[in-house]
């Protein structure tokens, strides 16, 4: 789904980091001591709560030590350099403006309206919530440095003195190296902020809308592995010989007490932000434990996964397995006279995971998830939606979903928690008798909204959703999506799709924040001595 194609503006770490920085180096240092307490989780860095400016003493250090830890990251990931880096010593006034105009870019902003709309369509995001305030107040209270890959510069701030920021720097500097060693910014930018108009660019944004989820994972998910070593390095330790501070350092990141802005983030944006930190950082391990360091940095750059089932599974990526495939036939002939495209894309497992927790909490979404087998979506707004007033209303945009499952009973399970999830979703939601009556083999859910019906289909493994399309042709499409997977009900009279690449993917939001860097949430790590493991 379009949660992350905006949220990279630059490659930012976030001042929560500097706090879990010190939850991991603080444990290490008491190692040195005869009789090591347990650490405390110490509060926010002074310089979060009172900002200063750094003196040219600091600064000077500060600039000195991105040549050694710049080693130090090669050395870890095999990554050569093969220039410096540039550094730039930057105020937060300067920061902040520049990524809140990096926000309004008019294309960035016309995508943000589409994401957020969409979102409240699917339920994942309140009707009242409004994305670009949560976004412009999140990154005045997590910004902490970044990396440029435009510009091909680290940016270090003048208000968080030096020591609190070498972690930070070990994790932003490697992406500085993976720049250098695949260029960044196309590597991981496949994905296509255009409108899609036929069933060809379709195709196209949804052979590249989890490519780059996945590969965002990748990229912080070695950065994030690197910021443990360096924090390690002082014990003679790294990630693999210390597993239980990874283990509790992808629990920890949960743990959003440390930004407020971030703690009352809706959930989806909450998941959406953290997994290429956690799950990332759980699917390097995975590769560095199965196949050694090279195959964790350079071959993984060299050859990527292309979707979040493989880093949510990474067996899937090590024995070379497929990756459930569903594909968008044409249905423009059908809705093309009455609406305009709106978004095309792939619910991949880390939607359904979200929409699962949304709709019915942690345990569906841990329950559901693994039996994703496919699912795309498509988004289209009607034509009689002319004013500004009448495109942001929810119901100028009607909705199609196709999921497949590993098993009828997953299927079920997930149509159950979606129709459950209807009278949330819609005010004065009534449920009608489905007529006519679904075909041989198919289960059929209807309501009335004011929005327009809701129509919810079950055929075996198979599941198709039509929000606030006429009901007649809600039909028509479900013969038409439905009969583009093989083996359900009904696809012997559907049209068939066009040859097109078939790669699944999901992708949006997540981009725009993502890229500028670092989550200070997602590095709060809860360690006891590395000692003790």
């Amino acid at each position: 789904m379009k949660i992350d194609k905006l949220v990279r503006a630059q490659r930012w770490t976030c001042a929560l980091l500097l706090a879990c920085a010190l939850l991991v180096l603080l444990p290490l240092k008491a190692q040195t001591t005869a009789t090591p307490a347990a650490p405390t989780k110490p509060g926010p860095p002074a310089s979060a709560a009172k900002p200063t400016h750094m003196t040219p003493a600091q600064a000077k250090e500060l600039f000195r030590s991105v040549d050694s830890i710049l080693q130090f990251d090669s050395k870890v990931t095999g990554l050569p350099i093969l220039h410096s880096v540039k550094r730039r010593l930057v105020t937060r006034e300067e920061v902040e403006k520049y990524l809140t105009k990096q926000l309004h870019n008019s294309r960035d902003a016309r995508e943000l309206e589409r994401s957020q709309l969409v979102l409240k369509k699917f339920g994942m995001l309140d009707r009242n919530f409004e994305l670009e305030p949560f976004l412009v107040k999140l990154l005045r209270e997590q910004i902490a440095g970044y990396y440029n890959d435009k510009t091909k510069t680290v940016n270090l701030l003048d208000w968080i003195p030096p020591d609190e920021q070498k972690p930070v720097l070990a994790h932003e500097l490697t992406h500085a190296l993976q720049d250098q060693h695949v260029h960044l910014a196309k590597w991981d930018r496949a994905g296509n902020l255009s409108i899609a108009k036929n069933v060809q660019q379709d195709n196209q944004h949804i052979a590249t809308d989890e490519q780059d989820t996945a590969r965002d994972a990748v990229v912080e998910g070695q950065a994030m592995a690197v910021f443990i070593d360096y924090a390690l390095a002082p014990t003679g330790k790294n990630l693999l010989s210390a597993p239980g501070l990874a283990d509790r350092f992808s629990h920890a990141m949960s743990d959003t007490s440390g930004s407020p802005t971030l703690a009352s983030a809706p959930l989806v944006l909450r998941q959406s932000l953290l997994f290429p930190y956690a799950d990332g950082l759980d699917f390097v391990r995975a590769v560095l434990a199965a196949r050694g360091r090279q195959a964790a940095f350079v071959g993984m750059l060299d050859h990527p996964p292309s979707s979040t089932y493989e880093i949510m599974t990474p067996r899937v990526y090590l024995d070379g397995g497929s990756v459930p495939l569903l594909h968008m036939p044409d249905i423009h002939p059908l809705i093309d006279a009455d609406y305009r495209p709106y978004d095309v894309g792939v619910m991949g497992e880390l939607d359904v995971e979200m929409m699962a927790d949304v709709f019915g909490g942690a345990a569906e979404g841990e329950a559901l998830a693994p039996a994703w087998r496919g699912g795309i979506y498509y988004a289209a707004q009607s034509k009689t939606a002319k004013t500004s007033a009448e495109k942001d209303a929810l119901g100028s945009l009607a909705l199609l979903y196709l999921s497949r499952w590993a098993t009828p009973a997953a299927a079920r399970e997930f149509a159950d928690l979606y129709a459950r999830d209807i009278p949330r979703k819609y005010e004065h939601a009534v449920a009608q008798p489905d007529s006519p009556e679904p075909g041989p083999g198919m289960t059929g859910w209807v309501w009335s909204t004011p929005q327009g019906p809701v129509l919810i289909v079950l055929s075996g493994r198979t599941v198709f959703i039509s929000e606030s399309f006429p009901m007649e042709l809600a039909r028509k499409l479900e013969l038409v999506m439905m009969g583009s997977v093989p083996g359900t009900a009904g696809s012997e009279i559907a049209r068939s799709a066009p040859a097109t690449p078939r790669v699944e993917l999901t992708a949006g939001l997540r981009r725009w924040l993502w890229e500028a860097g670092m989550l200070r949430a997602a590095a709060k790590i809860d360690a006891e001595p590395a000692s003790a493991k």
